[in-house]
């Protein structure tokens, strides 16, 4: 891998936490409780917010999250709370 591809692979991890940082807010503001539950509980919610919310996101956010798995938010999940 290049360089420039290795930049472009972390600087899409970066935006994909960022955007399920996003809708982990999101869901802590609509369901309290989730802040109790476990981590793939919450992935499972963040996934399905996701695909219920993916047409109101951008093009580049939409391209993104298109495959996301349950398995990839819990990662990117467990690595945020680190």
């Amino acid at each position: 891998m290049t360089q420039n591809n290795t930049t472009t692979e972390e600087n899409k991890s970066d935006e994909k936490r960022k955007l399920i940082n996003r809708f982990l807010m999101r869901l802590t503001k609509e369901q309290p409780q989730m802040y109790y539950a476990t981590t793939s509980e919450i992935s499972r919610s963040i996934h399905t917010m996701i695909k219920e919310h993916t047409n109101r996101l951008s093009v580049e956010e939409q391209a993104l999250v298109r495959r996301m798995t349950m398995e990839e938010i819990e990662g990117l999940l467990g690595f945020h709370a680190r």
